[in-house]
C-alpha cells in the first residue's frame, strides 16, 4: 500500500528529508510547502538534488496542500515553538499523521510543555490523526538507542547519553549562533543558555529512558557552560572570532536522590582544540553519540558516521521521521514516542552499491 505525503520545508535537513521521500519504495510524493518565493513554482526534484522531474511542484499554500487529503505530512519547519506547532494543527485537525524533528520537547509527549503538548493532542484527537517528533538526537540516538541497550542490563545505577561533535561543519547559522551562542560573545543570550530553554528541548529524552526503567525523577535540571578560543576559526557560518563562544557543555539531568540518574549531554565545538579538557569520544568528535550504562553490565556504545564531515548526521535526522510514516499512519491516533513504534528500517535497499568496507 503506497502512503501518501505532503512535505513541508527544503532547509539543510529538510531537502534530505524529501530526497528520502521520494526514494521510498512505499512513500508518494502529492505535495511540497516552501516558504520562500523563489522555491515556490520549482520542481521538487530541484530542490534536492534529483535531476528526473516528479511533476509535484513546491507551492506557498497550505491550505491546497491540506485540501489534497494525503495521509501523512513530514514537517521540516522553522520548530519555534510553540508558534510553528501552528504549522501542523490544521493537517492533524484534518486527520493527516504528522511526522517531524521540530519540536524536540514532543519526542516524548507525557514530559512535553503543556503550551506544545495540549494543542497538538487535542488537534491529533479531533482528527483522528497521530503525531510522532524524532530526528537523530533527540531521538534515535538518545530513545531508541538507548532502550535497546537498557534491554541488556541487570542492575542500572546511571545513563548517560552523549553527542560529542565538531560543528564547524554544519551550515545551519541560526541554530548555531542563536541557539547555542557560537561565535557570540561569553555574555551573548543564547536560547539554550536558557536552562527553561534546555529543558524544554530534552526532557522527554530524559523521561522517555527514566520511564522505561520504571524511575520516578525528583527533578529535572540543567547546566550550560561555554568556552573561547584565542583565535580565529573558519567555519560553514563564517568566522567565529577570538575571544567569542567557540565550545558550548550542556546537560539536562534527571535527578534522584541528589543525583543524576539519567543524563543528556552535549559536547559542541566549533573547532578540535577548543575546550580540551572536556569529554572526548573513541571514535572521534566530529561527530559521536555515545551512550554510557553504569551498572551491571556496565557498558559505553559510540556511534559514528562513516563520512563525519559530510551530510550523513543530516540524513540521519531526517530519514528516522520519514522511515518511521507507514508505521505513524497505521498507529493510534495521538501523540507518539518511540515506545509506541514498531522498529521502523530504511527500505531505499540498493544491493551492488557501495560495498560494506573491510575493516583490518
Amino acid at each position: 500500500m503506497t502512503v501518501t505525503v505532503v512535505h513541508w520545508g527544503t532547509g539543510a535537513t529538510g531537502a534530505l528529508a524529501l530526497r528520502g521521500i521520494l526514494s521510498h519504495p512505499e512513500l508518494e510524493l502529492v505535495g511540497l510547502y516552501v516558504h520562500s518565493a523563489e522555491k515556490a513554482g520549482l520542481d521538487a526534484a530541484e530542490l534536492c538534488g534529483l535531476s528526473e522531474p516528479t511533476g509535484v511542484v513546491a507551492t506557498n499554500d497550505a491550505a491546497a496542500l491540506r485540501a489534497l487529503g494525503a495521509d501523512c505530512l513530514s514537517y521540516f519547519g522553522p520548530g519555534r515553538a510553540p508558534t510553528a506547532i501552528g504549522d501542523v494543527l490544521p493537517f492533524l485537525e484534518a486527520g493527516i499523521d504528522v511526522v517531524t524533528t521540530s519540536f524536540g520537547g514532543l519526542t516524548h509527549p507525557p514530559a512535553a510543555e503543556s503550551v506544545l503538548r495540549e494543542p497538538a493532542e487535542a488537534a491529533a484527537l479531533a482528527g483522528g490523526a497521530s503525531l510522532f517528533s524524532t530526528g537523530i538526537e533527540p531521538g534515535y540516538a538518545s530513545d531508541l538507542l538507548p532502550l535497546a541497550l537498557l534491554s541488556a542490563c541487570d542492575d542500572v545505577h546511571g545513563v548517560r547519553i552523549q553527542e560529542v561533535a565538531d560543528y564547524s561543519h554544519y551550515p545551519g547559522a541560526d541554530a548555531l549562533r542563536i541557539g547555542f551562542g557560537f561565535g557570540e560573545p561569553a555574555d551573548y543570550p543564547a536560547a539554550l543558555a536558557d536552562p527553561a530553554r534546555l529543558i524544554g528541548g530534552w526532557r522527554g529524552v530524559v523521561e522517555l529512558v527514566g520511564d522505561a526503567l520504571g524511575v520516578r525523577f525528583d527533578s529535572v535540571e540543567a547546566t550550560y557552560e561555554r568556552r573561547s578560543l584565542d583565535r580565529d576559526v573558519d567555519t560553514a557560518i563564517g568566522v567565529v572570532r577570538a575571544g567569542t563562544t567557540a565550545a558550548v557543555r550542556f546537560e539536562v539531568q534527571g535527578m534522584v536522590d541528589g543525583v543524576p540518574f539519567v543524563v543528556l549531554e552535549h559536547v559542541n565545538r566549533m573547532a578540535a582544540d577548543a575546550a580540551p579538557d572536556w569529554p572526548h569520544a573513541r571514535l572521534g568528535d566530529r561527530l559521536v553519540y555515545r551512550t554510557e550504562v553504569t551498572g551491571r553490565p556496565g557498558f559505553a556504545c559510540e556511534l559514528a558516521f562513516d563520512e563525519p564531515q559530510s551530510e550523513f548526521g543530516r540524513i540521519a535526522t531526517g530519514m528516522r521521521a520519514v522511515n518511521a510514516i507507514p508505521a505513524v499512519v497505521a498507529a493510534r491516533p495521538g501523540l507518539l514516542s518511540a515506545t509506541d513504534l514498531p522498529v521502523t528500517v530504511s527500505r531505499n535497499s540498493r544491493p551492488g552499491g557501495r560495498p560494506v568496507p573491510v575493516r583490518s
